[in-house]
């Protein structure tokens, strides 16, 4: 197995592991491998970044954690965009949708880790995002 560092046209970075490089020219030319950041086909490989040690505390942060950033915005501006927000009523209309008193639908908002414990309890499946504008967890 090789590892290599590959960028796609956006300048997205990432790795991929494959047998050998005529594997990796095999599978970039049948367009199989895709950026994650935005499923962009047109794949090259880069020089690998590697570091030096120095003195300096202020190092700018690698670039996977800045995609991770944009992947994190990405997936909450979806949720704000197709979840309805029901804030603070979000066990309530959870277990309304779960238990068939109201129509299914995707929903958003907060809870109190007791509400979080009834609603596993129950049986009612649900995540929580960091929230990009308060201290608190959307569920």
């Amino acid at each position: 197995m090789i590892v290599f560092d590959l960028k796609c046209k956006n300048g997205h970075r990432f790795e991929g592991w494959f047998e050998d490089n005529g594997s990796f020219e095999n599978q970039r030319r049948k367009k199989l491998i895709a950026c994650p950041i935005c499923d962009d086909v047109e794949v090259c490989k880069v020089p690998s970044v590697f570091g030096i040690k120095t003195s300096t505390v202020n190092s700018p942060l690698p670039p996977k954690v800045n995609e991770m950033e944009i992947l994190g915005k990405k997936l909450y501006e979806f949720v704000e965009k197709n979840f309805d927000d029901v804030g603070c009523e979000f066990t309530k209309e959870a277990l309304k949708i779960h238990y068939g008193a109201t129509e299914p639908r995707n929903i958003r908002g907060v809870s109190t880790e007791q509400e979080e414990k009834v609603l596993k309890e129950e049986g009612v499946k649900f995540f929580k995002i960091p929230s990009l504008t308060s201290s608190k967890s959307d569920s």
